[in-house]
């Protein structure tokens, strides 16, 4: 079985001491010292470590992003539009090193949307980057949630260039959640990054995003953030609302869900859910994913093997429909 993977994370130790937080050191702090000391060292790592786990458990192409939280935390767009192009720049020389093994998603300075705009059309023009990834919002100075007017255009460019927005969590909390108050091992991959990002994911989706660009097409990883599983409640519920009666959606929104939102289950490896989120959403809107290093590898490839899927719904999720989406050759 062929396996492309498409939330696998890299980290530049050059790029943080450039930025003007130490969120990446907080959530490594998060960690057990064996996790924290496995990502340490395969997180900067576009060589040995990284292709020996692949070559192991069979990976055959990791597309790689900017881990969290990647230039969400940069506090003016000077800054982010310079952060930008270093990361580019580093990553694009990371895949021309091993071309066969290796894909990128840009990260692009939302701070500033013309910008942002530029520089995805630089990442994927000039050194053939598969789209973008974003770690959810930016909360400083110019912060704003990605169905905002401003970033219309970023919008229209990923329509034009036909590569898709993968929407990552992993910004610090634009909202303060009294609900996680007292219980910290509630903040991030075990809940409230997926609460967020499907939370910012219907937002864009409401607000008629996928209308206005029909055939723009977002990522959300972790098997969907919820939201595959969600599908006709939030038909049902938003059909007996008031809102309903003035929204201007020109479908229902479970119609968005498998079309132009489709999912990885990076991080999600239970086989009873893999079989779930094919019978909701259809095997043509999965793809698979590690989340490499935070997951391991052989526990990704293993729980998709152990699925009871038909073999063609495997090759789909596994590798034909990135190579399809991304235009991975």
């Amino acid at each position: 079985m062929r396996y492309v993977a498409l939330e696998e994370a890299f980290f530049i130790p050059e790029l943080a001491e450039r930025q003007p937080t130490t969120q990446h050191q907080q959530l490594q702090k998060r960690m057990t010292p064996e996790c924290a000391r496995r990502c340490a060292l395969r997180l900067p790592d576009l060589g040995e470590h990284r292709l020996a786990e692949m070559d192991d458990a069979g990976i055959d192409i990791q597309v790689l992003s900017l881990t969290s939280p990647g230039l969400q935390v940069d506090i003016d767009a000077e800054r982010a539009r310079d952060n930008a192009r270093f990361a580019n720049d580093h990553l694009a020389k990371a895949i021309s090193e091993n071309p066969d093994r290796f894909r990128g998603f840009a990260a692009l300075p939302l701070q500033d949307p013309a910008a942002a705009v530029a520089e995805l059309e630089r990442a994927v023009t000039q050194d053939g980057f598969c789209g973008a990834l974003v770690n959810d919002c930016i909360t400083g100075p110019g912060g704003r949630y990605l169905d905002a007017p401003e970033y219309d255009e970023l919008w229209a460019a990923l329509e034009s260039l036909g590569v898709p927005l993968y929407l990552h969590p992993g910004a610090p909390p634009a909202d303060h959640w009294k609900v996680i108050e007292g219980r910290p091992e509630l903040y991030g991959a075990t809940w409230s990054w997926a609460a967020e990002v499907s939370g910012h994911a219907l937002r864009i989706l409401f607000s008629g995003v996928f209308d206005r660009h029909p055939s723009a097409t977002m990522i959300l990883g972790h098997m969907g953030e919820f939201l595959p599983f969600q599908r006709s409640r939030i038909d049902s519920r938003f059909a007996s609302t008031s809102h309903s009666t003035t929204s201007t959606l020109q479908r229902a929104p479970s119609a968005y869900l498998g079309t132009n939102i489709v999912f990885t289950n990076s991080g999600v490896f239970s086989p009873a859910v893999m079989l779930g989120a094919v019978l909701e959403v259809g095997a043509d809107a999965l793809m698979f994913s590690i989340d490499y290093p935070y997951e391991s590898s052989y526990d990704a490839v293993r729980g998709f093997e152990q699925t009871t899927l038909s073999a063609g719904d495997r090759e789909k999720i596994a590798h034909g429909n990135a190579e399809r989406l991304l235009r991975i050759a």
